[in-house]
């Protein structure tokens, strides 16, 4: 499984209300949330994700409370994998479980900048920037079968056919 795209990046503890608030938590379509999605800090989020991007952030990538929404409004808005340095557990695991790629990349945010175009093997968390290659921690296992899947929803409808 292989990710590429532009490279829209953020800095440490982007927390969950940031990435989709609370007011907009009233609904649940993806492309109502996507439109709203990183809203505080970037109210152009959704235009430039629309094509398709590879977000990178610092460190407690996902922080705060346990939304899946978050998760959801990022895939909805365009974003094809998010890299940081590290992740919230939670926002981790709902980003596997709605589709979207997440692998821990240490010194990420030091190497890449806006508009990079990157490229990453989600099995091995290998991400390359030009000519740089960062090593991150691959997605493996059961959570890999959900990301090929499109989501724990997807998957467990293929496993009970």
């Amino acid at each position: 499984m292989i990710v590429e795209g532009p490279v829209l990046k953020y800095g440490d503890k982007i927390d969950t209300d940031v990435i989709i608030p609370a007011r907009y938590l009233t609904s649940t379509d993806p492309i109502f949330l996507a439109q709203h999605a990183m809203e505080p800090i970037d109210p152009k989020f959704y235009q430039k994700a629309s094509k398709g991007v590879v977000v990178v952030g610092g460190k407690v990538f996902g922080m705060g409370s346990s939304r899946e929404q978050a998760a959801i409004a990022l895939k909805a808005a365009g974003v094809r994998a998010v890299l940081a340095e590290s992740f919230a557990r939670i926002f981790y695991r709902n980003a596997i479980n709605t589709g979207l790629p997440v692998i821990t990349v240490p010194g990420i945010s030091k190497e890449v900048n806006e508009g990079d175009f990157v490229r990453v093997v989600i099995e091995t968390g290998e991400v390359t920037v030009g000519d740089k290659r960062l090593s991150g921690k691959g997605v493996t296992g059961m959570a890999l079968k959900i990301l090929e899947s499109g989501g724990i929803m997807e998957y467990l409808a293929h496993v009970s056919k």
